[in-house]
């Protein structure tokens, strides 16, 4: 499942980052956090000068996770198991209730809901839910201009009406040129994070990803209608029982360099290439084949080493142009992912002469190993080659000349203009100016679109999507400094505090305490302005109505046995558990959208009265285990932000002053200023293991789905390194 480790944007833009990926398999030997030395911690006034035993880390993560989350995986396992697709969504809502009861992390937002001005045409970028192809953009139509409101609303209601009839892109080009909008061949935006690598098979962040997939193409691809078309390959097969799919490749697509020199033609060895560098690396998407996504045959086995030849693993070139991957079992959805970064081709050939290896071989590590290092050492077979990448500048995508489809693209140059967001008001000054196409509105750029005369003309409020943005809490915290840079995000907490507060996140009633404490739509209000500070609000990791019951199913909530008829929406199974469990939060609202029901555009967390009692209970209970919570000894929590931006200062200042109102003396909150952007997204995002995470209270991260099961989103917290569980502090 697609780790979509969404970053969480001060600064609302067009392009938000964000980490494809599912959680990683078990971290490989040498990856453990040494131990260290024993220490009499009474003797240390500061845990920056002092750190937990991690020795024993993963045996740890092992038992707090039991402790926090075994409910929420029973049911998880539960779900897996069920053979019938209703009974399957049923029981992962009741996951999910379960994992959202667990109070270790709280839903924040969505992506969009938000005003914005732009020159791209809606519905001319994919649209899908899940996957990569949505951060594909050969085919926007950009104009000149601004598009005025009216205009947008009026090419999205065609859309409803063409989608999956093909006619949509024409329509829009003679609508668009019927209106005097001029298009163009280029398009802008603002991005917030370089990439980490270029090697698109060994990394699940977006930020990565975002940009890697605009200069791959994989078998198939969603077009702008949402429907599924041949990339890579022309046409496909698959059995009777949906476990063995087969893929006739289209003839003459070419790999190129990045200079745009011919190097190979696109193969079906290039699918098992990278099946097989995608497993060696274990990057943190290995799992969608092996195991919480679909199951090839010895994936798995391959990944833990059972297996090591990886001719036994189900990808197999049948010959020069078809490719067969084989399923332990059935699986209907298999195709949904293959524009995904994880089933990307890889030419074996560049990848060895590049320094890549294979099998027990690999090392990334070594001196020779250039592969993915940066847009040079990378192979293309998408549209896009990179012609410049200066970090935290510009990164510009120039048309491919070796493209198969050269001469269906729209957009020939593809700019990336970077956006560090100490400025509040640069993505809409950029905007207006032409740097950029398009920008979301923050409440200062509000205010300045109004002052400007723009407003009125060109802004309006965009769509949500299927992103879902939490604020984790650290449950098992061991880090107290940035681990690339000790100097930065130094903890404040002396060592008695450190051991309180981790005390405090093991008890239920603190942590339900804790996620109804805060006043999201005051929180939300600084970055979209009071008028929409409820639109994007998000209520549950996975979008209440991502999907309903396809028939009538029965199943028990809390030992009662709970019939749910067709139709159903998942948030109203989890909203039915969590009624049961008696944790006073509203996921699900049946009211909204007409009648037709929404977990979105409401706080449903923020109970002061819900959390006053949960705190009682907490103080009271914390005290039976000898821990004094008072005003005297109160739980100090640490919430990293950057000071270089203003709006996340501010952010931050409205986390401290809820929760400490609510928590009324006994809850400090410590706001830790990471200077930059940079060394926040160190502190909470860029970290890979749970011990790294150097954050009490952490929200820069999120999901998106990878395909259209609620599973896309639940694997990810489930026990096992590199998963959104490490945002915890556990694995």
């Amino acid at each position: 499942m697609k780790k979509f480790l969404a970053m969480l944007l001060a600064v609302v833009m067009v392009l938000s980052l964000a980490a494809c990926g599912q959680q990683a398999a078990p971290a490989p030997a040498g990856n453990e956090p040494a131990p260290v030395e024993e220490v009499d911690p009474d003797t240390l006034p500061a845990v920056d000068t002092w750190s937990y035993d991690t020795a024993n880390y993963y045996a740890d993560s092992e038992v707090v996770y039991e402790g926090v989350l075994g409910g929420y995986y029973e049911y998880y396992q539960q779900a897996l198991a069920a053979t019938d697709v209703s009974e399957r969504y049923a029981l992962e809502a009741i996951a999910e209730a379960k994992l959202l009861d667990s109070a270790i992390m709280l839903p924040t937002t969505t992506r969009g809901g938000n005003y914005s001005i732009s020159r791209v045409a809606p519905k001319t970028a994919n649209s899908t839910l899940w996957g990569n192809d949505s951060d594909r953009f050969h085919n926007v139509l950009v104009a000149t201009e601004f598009i005025k409101p009216a205009d947008r609303d009026e090419i999205k209601a065609k859309w409803a009406e063409l989608s999956g009839t093909g006619e949509f892109e024409a329509w829009a080009k003679q609508f668009l040129a019927d209106k005097g909008y001029e298009l163009k061949d280029t398009y802008t935006i603002g991005y917030t994070s370089d990439p980490q690598t270029w090697d698109g098979l060994a990394t699940y962040r977006a930020a990565d990803s975002e940009a890697i997939v605009n200069t791959i193409d994989g078998l198939l691809e969603y077009d702008i209608e949402n429907v599924q078309q041949p990339a890579l390959a022309e046409s496909y097969t698959v059995n009777d029982d949906y476990t063995v799919y087969t893929f006739t490749l289209r003839q003459g697509a070419k790999w190129s360099d990045s200079q745009g020199r011919e190097i190979g033609e696109v193969t079906a060895d290039d699918f098992v290439a990278g099946m097989q560098h995608l497993l060696d690396s274990q990057g943190g998407l290995e799992g969608l084949a092996a195991d919480d996504g679909v199951k090839i045959v010895n994936a798995g086995a391959y990944i833990n080493g059972e297996v090591t030849d990886f001719a036994e693993v189900g990808v197999k070139a049948l010959d020069d142009y078809t490719v067969e991957y084989t399923l332990e079992e059935p699986c209907l959805w298999f195709t949904t992912l293959l524009g995904y970064n994880p089933f990307f081709p890889l030419n074996r050939a560049y990848y060895e002469a590049n320094g890549g290896k294979f099998g027990a071989d690999y090392d990334a590590e070594a001196a020779d190993y250039l592969f993915g290092k940066d847009p040079d050492h990378i192979a293309y077979c998408g549209p896009y080659l990179v012609s410049n990448a200066t970090e935290a500048n510009t990164i510009v995508f120039t048309a491919n000349p070796n493209y198969w489809n050269k001469d269906g693209i729209t957009i020939k140059t593809l700019t990336w203009m970077f956006n560090d967001g100490s400025d509040d008001l640069k993505a809409y000054n950029d905007a207006k100016a032409g740097v950029i196409d398009g920008a979301g509105l923050n409440n200062a750029a509000v205010e300045a679109c109004k002052a400007d005369g723009l407003f009125d003309q060109f802004a309006y409020i965009s769509d949500t999507d299927a992103t879902s943005y939490m604020a984790f809490f650290n449950v098992m915290r061991n880090q107290f400094a940035n681990v690339n840079d000790a100097s930065v995000g130094v903890s404040q907490k002396t060592v008695g505090q450190a051991k309180l507060y981790n005390a405090a996140m093991q008890n239920i009633h603190f942590r339900h305490a804790l996620a109804t404490s805060l006043d999201r739509g005051a929180y939300n209000a600084i970055s979209v302005g009071e008028d929409l500070k409820f639109n994007n609000l998000r209520n549950s990791y996975v979008p209440g109505n991502f999907v309903s019951l396809p028939e009538e199913v029965t199943v028990e909530i809390n030992g009662t046995a709970t019939t749910f008829p067709a139709g159903t929406y998942y948030g109203e199974i989890m909203q039915a558990q969590l009624d049961a469990d008696g944790f006073a939060v509203k996921v699900w609202d049946p009211t909204l959208d007409g009648g037709i029901g929404s977990g979105d555009g409401y706080d449903g967390w923020y109970n002061v009265e819900y959390s006053h009692a949960e705190r009682d209970l907490a103080i009271e209970e914390l005290k039976a285990a000898g821990y004094e919570i008072s005003k005297d000894n109160p739980v100090v929590i640490e919430i990293p932000y950057a000071g270089n931006s203003e709006v996340r200062t501010n952010r931050a200042n409205v986390i401290k002053q809820s929760i400490e109102a609510t928590f009324e003396g006994v809850v400090v909150v410590n706001l830790i200023d990471c200077v930059d952007t940079a060394g926040w997204l160190y502190a909470g995002y860029y970290p890979d293991y749970g011990y790294e995470m150097n954050a009490d209270f952490m929200d820069v991260s999120g999901w998106g789905p990878d395909y259209g099961d609620p599973q896309t989103y639940l694997a990810t917290m489930t026990p096992a390194p590199g998963g959104m569980v490490k945002s915890c502090g556990i694995y």
